[in-house]
């Protein structure tokens, strides 16, 4: 592969990728991908889980790993940042250190301008000061500290100290440093993987402004629908379907979701139905070919006397017929090589996510601590409720679900949860072999009857090819989707899920919210997305607490 990218001086410059394949072994993740993102259009990659659309930010950042092999061009510009769903920071990096790294180039761009200042009757001086200048400029740089100080108080980590460890924060915590860096730095190519994960509403406010007022080129990966509503201009779809997104045959869309959602629907109802005319045509086609004398002339037998004009009317029929078989096989042979393929049967969750509801109530809270984390004077859920657990990030939402699951010891108060199976999704399920097959896994973790009565391929979750793939080789979705079968393989009483939006395809994320509102047992669900949120239908808690 050549990658090459633009100089500093060659400001707002687009991202262009030509004929891009990555294969892992003999495993193709993107095959023949072109992409042209000019300055000013936000672009959102979506696709099924495992469609390759980290992998495609990735390459396009020169992140791949060396197992990767790459074919195809990319040119990107020089000022890029990527925004990987794990924020790249050392455990052992402070506050402090993040945010002086990130602002280092606009620093000594400042640095150099004011020191060569004095030297612009040297060509070369004069030259280099033109280029810091030209950088500084086009950041802003001499506002970069204080725009680095602004993001940390909207995204509220100005309360931390500046020498606390990556190491001691939360994943949203983590995300919102991730993001500050991006808003004091403003590159001028942004590429995002799930930028919204961890983000409250108030974080996912100032990262839709920021994205909006960048006047380069974004590139974004993400499950939330009303982010890919409000600020993206064009959708490429790595998994597009019959003739492609544009319904030419390219995977390209301009607009959000929402309009694309119907176009997609539309666009599959007509594969369907062309499919389904055509495999009619053929089978008619089919038994014109073979077609027989009597269906020329039916009941033409010879009478008395009449035997050299039957014997010549047959030599017609003879030639009507194998005419018109001609004809018909002609058609025949046309039809078959023009007809479109079978679509196919798309992953779909085949399978409810609790049993039946249990009895009278199934969690009762009283006075709830957990320290610095977690305060709740009282909760209770009956058997068959569905709750939706709302707040700010560090409000304790997580906690909550990890208490009631048992995974968290409360420091005071009374908690009683009277179901039978509890079952719980965190937001980073934990697997104790990555080497092992997802099929495996799955056996492992609901033990071996229950895995021979439900097994993994009957829930609808994971596509059958993945099965016997090593957990370590599953995209983050993917592992999602595994951990999403195991939580729900035993039909539990109370089902406990922490944003089961996150990471997972658009596709599954519809599937999923019907799925919750349809099962007849407890469900409580902590959840950012605003989609999800807005369209909720049973009772909310919001939680006001920051740690």
């Amino acid at each position: 592969m050549s990658s090459t990218a633009s100089s500093p001086s060659a400001s707002l410059a687009p991202l262009v990728v030509r004929d891009l394949t990555v294969t892992f072994g003999r495993r193709t993740v993107l095959d023949g991908i072109d992409l042209l993102a000019q300055p000013g259009r936000r672009i959102g990659l979506i696709g099924e889980n495992g469609s390759g659309k980290s992998t495609l930010l990735r390459a396009v950042d020169g992140a791949l790993p060396r197992t990767a092999h790459v074919v195809g061009t990319i040119e990107r510009p020089a000022d890029l940042a990527l925004l990987t769903q794990e924020p790249p920071f050392g455990d052992h990096d402070s506050l402090a250190d993040v945010l002086a790294t990130a602002l280092r180039p606009l620093r000594e761009a400042v640095a150099k301008v004011e020191t060569l200042a004095g030297r612009l009757d040297d060509p070369a001086a004069a030259e280099e000061y033109a280029a810091a200048l030209e950088l500084a400029l086009a950041h802003d740089a001499w506002d970069a500290d204080r725009r680095a100080l602004l993001a940390a108080e909207q995204l509220g980590l100005d309360h931390l100290e500046p020498e606390r460890r990556v190491g001691s924060l939360s994943g949203g915590q983590r995300t919102r440093l991730a993001l500050a860096t991006l808003m004091a730095r403003r590159p001028q190519c942004v590429l995002l993987d799930e930028p919204t994960n961890h983000l409250d509403d108030e974080a996912v406010a100032l990262l839709v402004a920021f994205l909006r007022d960048l006047p380069g080129v974004v590139v974004l990966t993400s499950h939330d629908r009303v982010l890919l509503d409000e600020v993206c201009t064009d959708l490429v779809d790595l998994d597009p379907v019959g003739a492609g997104t544009d319904g030419h045959g390219g995977r390209r869309y301009g607009g959000g979701w929402t309009a694309y959602a119907e176009a997609r629907a539309a666009a599959r109802r007509r594969w369907e139905e062309t499919y389904a005319a055509q495999q009619e045509e053929l089978a008619r086609l089919r038994e014109a070919a073979r077609i027989g004398t009597d269906a020329i002339a039916p009941g033409r037998g010879p009478r008395d006397n009449d035997k050299f004009i039957h014997a010549f009317k047959g030599a017609n029929v003879d030639r009507a017929l194998a005419r018109r078989k001609r004809e018909a096989e002609r058609r025949l042979a046309e039809a078959e090589r023009s007809q479109v393929r079978r679509p196919p049967a798309p992953l779909r969750l085949s399978t409810g996510l609790t049993g039946v509801a249990a009895t009278g109530r199934v969690v009762t809270v009283r006075g709830l601590e957990v320290a610095d984390r977690l305060r709740l004077a009282a909760l209770d859920v009956d058997g068959g409720e569905h709750l939706l657990v709302t707040g700010p990030n560090g409000s304790g939402k997580s906690t909550l679900l990890g208490v009631l699951s048992g995974r968290v010891e409360p420091e005071a108060g009374v908690v009683q949860v009277a179901a039978c199976r509890v079952a719980e999704l965190t937001q980073d399920p934990d697997f104790p072999d990555l080497t092992a097959a997802a099929r495996a896994t799955y056996d492992a973790a609901v033990g071996t009857d229950l895995a021979q009565r439900r097994p993994l391929r009957s829930l609808g979750l994971l596509h059958p090819r993945e099965h016997e793939k090593p957990v370590v080789l599953l995209s983050v979705g993917q592992r999602r989707r595994l951990a999403l079968a195991i939580a729900v393989a035993t039909e539990p009483d109370l089902l406990l899920l922490d944003e089961p939006t996150n990471h997972l395809s658009l596709a599954l994320v519809a599937e999923l919210e019907e799925a919750i509102g349809a099962s007849p047992g407890a469900v409580v669900v902590a959840s950012h997305d605003r989609w999800l949120r807005r369209r909720w239908e049973g009772r909310e808690v919001c939680l006001e607490g920051r740690a």
